[in-house]
């Protein structure tokens, strides 16, 4: 079985884009990445005889792979254009998903905010206190 998906994973990925990469993953399914279009889709064994388990997600800036935005379960049998027409579907429904926000951090200029300052203080006053009745 897991020859028949490396098979059908390379057809697929001869389909769906024009520069890729496919490669096993620590599970013993598929994935092929389109670098270029910055997603992946997985392939992996389903339940049921001749179930393919589809997934498809993102791929972030530093290259690392973000969880899967969309799955479906389709037939290994069904051929690479119905494959194809699954996978398709679910990289549209990735695509058109929300964005995670990306966090903007803004440097200051000062190191040490005045919520810091108050820290410190109260953690200076308490050590103080400690001290007062300790003597």
């Amino acid at each position: 079985m897991s020859a028949e998906l490396r098979e059908a994973a390379d057809e697929l990925a001869d389909l769906l884009w024009r520069e890729h990469t496919v490669y096993r993953d620590r599970s013993g399914g598929v994935v092929i990445r389109g670098e270029h279009v910055q997603r992946w889709i997985s392939l992996s064994i389903g339940a049921g005889r001749d179930e393919v388990l589809l997934r498809a997600g993102r791929i972030l800036d530093g290259g690392t792979t973000a969880p899967a935005r969309s799955e479906a379960v389709a037939n290994l049998s069904a051929g690479t254009t119905e494959l194809a027409a699954v996978c398709r579907r679910l990289l549209a429904e990735t695509a058109h998903g929300p964005a995670a926000p990306r966090p903007v951090r803004t440097r200051r200029s000062r190191h040490t905010s005045l919520r810091s300052w108050l820290v410190l203080a109260c953690v200076a006053a308490l050590i103080g206190l400690y001290l007062a009745r300790m003597s």
